[in-house]
């Protein structure tokens, strides 16, 4: 990794625990950040539940925090100030979470985000969807879909 995405890593790691609390509490850490992609850690231990797996809340939690860091990256690197706020998502839980995990987000590309862009411009309020996939080393063991609104 680069010293500027060493840079953005630290400095996003920094706003979510500052800025969104339960994400230290969570042990939640940045391992790569950049306009384009954002991957999350945590461990298991604060995030257990009764059956010694991550809890759902958890990880639901991660994922929604993934989704919004790379729409907050990508509107931050365009010198946009909005509000960011998440309006309705879906938690798919494909496996138990046995471990510490990862949660990887992309920012959605093509007429997507143009037609995001136009409208953030245009009205100064834009809707947008987003998806991550929850990781345990290489199996991937939930996804997420939110939808996001950005208000200038």
């Amino acid at each position: 990794m680069d010293e500027g995405a060493t840079d953005r890593a630290t400095a996003l790691q920094e706003y979510l625990h500052g800025r969104i609390p339960i994400s230290a509490a969570m042990g939640v850490r940045v391992l790569e950040a950049s306009p384009e992609s954002v991957v999350l850690s945590a461990p298991i231990e604060p995030n257990v539940n009764h059956r010694e797996t991550v809890f759902g809340g958890s990880a639901a939690a991660v994922a929604t925090l993934a989704a919004w860091s790379v729409l907050h990256l990508a509107l931050q690197a365009q010198g946009r100030a909005v509000r960011l706020v998440i309006q309705h998502s879906v938690m798919d839980f494909e496996r138990p979470i046995p471990a510490g995990f990862t949660a990887s987000a992309s920012r959605p590309a093509g007429p997507d985000w143009s037609r995001f862009e136009q409208s953030l411009s245009r009205r100064k309020k834009a809707r947008i969807s987003v998806g991550s996939e929850l990781f345990v080393g290489q199996q991937r063991v939930g996804s997420f879909q939110g939808d996001f609104v950005a208000i200038a």
